[in-house]
């Protein structure tokens, strides 16, 4: 292992154990990334006391839910999971029919509203703190990504550890402790999303090409990370 990331995996000892003692209830919204199992993997080897959740939206792929298994075998830990109101869904699908996403910005946006952000709003809801996977060099809209902010559409801290991490680092991470992490990876998906929403990508394209491709660069982000005003919310991270 580089010393380079051997301090990265001390920081983010460092940053969980802080979220853990002093935000505490504090939880790891999990899309099952490859970035969110570096961070499930640190979290549940040091029993530290973080709930770890994730979304089912009812379209992901199923290679990715295996994972929820995965981790139960592997960590003895059984993953809480959140899923959309049956009836925002039914709704949808009658009226604008069940892939009208791929037409429309806002039917996309409204989609991942019903099937992300609403579950998540719930699984928050309590909560002190919230821990992400995201990475700056993911994408253009992530370039000015905090480590530590303040959250103002859910009213709590939000912590993205993996921030200065790059994507050859969370491999590393992953096949030095042997962490199970989705098979698609293997097949040229570098972002993982709904089944519909995502395809895999080549070497020389953005990290999440692959999310939304038939939109502009710009609008690729499901709402989950966005402050009021629509826009990744880009604050000054806090010191730490």
């Amino acid at each position: 292992m580089s010393a380079r990331l051997q301090s990265r995996i001390e920081e983010l000892a460092r940053t969980l154990g802080r979220v853990a003692l002093e935000h505490p209830p504090a939880a790891l919204a999990s899309s099952l990334s490859a970035e969110d199992m570096v961070i499930t993997d640190a979290i549940l080897t040091r029993g530290l006391e973080i709930e770890i959740f994730t979304l089912d939206t009812g379209r992901l792929h199923a290679d990715t839910l295996k994972l929820i298994d995965a981790i139960r075998h592997r960590y003895g830990y059984p993953l809480r999971v959140h899923k959309p109101e049956p009836a925002a869904v039914e709704q949808y699908v009658i009226r604008f029919g069940r892939d009208a996403f791929y037409d429309d910005t806002a039917l996309r946006k409204r989609c991942c509203e019903i099937r992300k952000v609403d579950p998540l709003r719930r699984a928050l809801a309590g909560k002190s703190a919230w821990i992400t996977g995201m990475r700056r060099a993911q994408s253009v809209t992530r370039g000015e990504l905090a480590l530590q902010q303040a959250d103002p559409v859910h009213g709590i801290v939000k912590f993205n550890p993996l921030a200065q991490w790059s994507e050859s680092e969370v491999w590393e991470y992953l096949h030095e402790r042997d962490v199970p992490y989705n098979a698609l990876y293997d097949q040229g998906y570098r972002s993982i999303g709904c089944a519909p929403c995502t395809r895999p990508t080549t070497p020389d394209e953005d990290v999440r090409a692959g999310r939304w491709w038939w939109e502009d660069a710009q609008t690729r982000e499901c709402g989950l990370h966005l402050g009021p005003d629509g826009r990744l919310a880009r604050v000054k991270e806090h010191a730490a």
